[in-house]
């Protein structure tokens, strides 16, 4: 390997891992009914929400060639997917890759 990929490597790692280190620390501090730790959550949930009509509306790349209506029955899916799992992000991500390939190779 080259030099510059190791170092590019090490910095990556550093930056990942210090921003992750200090979050751990200051974690223990933050009152989660506080107004700005509120404030954080509705931003995080509204550019989530931003992010999905930005794929449904103006999709880019190989979302191009998949159906309107498909993106849209895997929408709703994902979203009842994150209701049933109590506000879960893991599983609605990963089922809706699934059924979005699914629904794509079968209607294609």
């Amino acid at each position: 390997m080259s030099s510059e990929i190791v170092f590019a490597i090490i910095v990556t790692s550093i930056a990942t891992y210090s921003s992750r280190f200090l979050g751990m620390l200051t974690s223990l501090r933050i009152n989660e009914n506080s107004r700005i730790y509120r404030w954080f959550n509705c931003i995080a949930y509204s550019t989530l929400a931003a992010l999905i009509s930005r794929i449904l509306i103006f999709p880019n790349g190989v979302l191009m060639d998949t159906n309107y209506f498909i993106r849209v029955i895997v929408i709703l899916i994902s979203i009842l997917i994150f209701l049933i799992s109590k506000k879960n992000l893991v599983y609605p991500t990963i089922f809706s890759a699934i059924i979005l390939s699914l629904m794509n190779s079968y209607y294609s």
